[in-house]
């Protein structure tokens, strides 16, 4: 008798501890984002909630602002070529612009992510989420490239709406071009 209410008494407790330990914190909160909304988080730990509108992604934070996500791999040689003349954006339109890359690596580390801001001068925001994948994706199919996209890949938005978008390594005064015509500055 002991012994049965002994194991009756174990195995409710093992069910409970194990209920509980299989709850998955992250899978609960993903599950409450909507479809069309992607969280980032950056290397400095900030975030942004990027949503899906029918003309294009905004952040409602950032209105009135031009966001330019820039779709990379730590690895790509024009990628790394890119990163300082993205920053030169970013320092020219600070109050007015946005640069986030979104890179296509999964499971890359914030360290090697730090490590390559470091080594080609990327001074903007750079998201290390598992959001990334999805957003990438997301945008590449609305831009109606498919999912084997070349990168980098820049795409500019301003208040939800394309502005323009860019495949591979381009020249700075054409994306600068494209940011002063969204601010209405050309």
């Amino acid at each position: 008798m002991i012994k049965q209410y002994f194991l009756q008494t174990l195995f409710i407790g093992a069910t409970l501890i194990f209920t509980a330990c299989s709850s998955d914190k992250s899978e609960e909160a993903n599950s409450m984002i909507a479809s069309n909304e992607y969280v980032l988080t950056t290397t400095s730990s900030k975030q942004y909630v990027v949503k899906k509108g029918e003309n294009g992604f905004m952040i409602d934070e950032l209105k009135g602002k031009v966001i330019l996500f820039d779709i990379f791999a730590t690895w790509c040689p024009p990628c790394q070529a890119s990163a300082s003349h993205l920053s030169s954006l970013q320092e020219k339109f600070k109050d007015d612009l946005i640069v986030i890359g979104i890179t296509i690596e999964d499971h890359i580390t914030n360290a090697k992510l730090e490590d390559f801001k470091t080594t080609y001068k990327a001074t903007y925001e750079i998201a290390n989420s598992p959001e990334n994948r999805r957003l990438s994706d997301a945008i590449a199919n609305a831009l109606e490239l498919g999912n084997r996209f070349p990168i980098p890949l820049v795409a500019i938005y301003k208040d939800g709406k394309l502005i323009n978008h860019y495949l591979g390594a381009t020249q700075e005064e054409f994306i600068e071009s494209d940011i002063k015509t969204a601010l209405g500055k050309e």
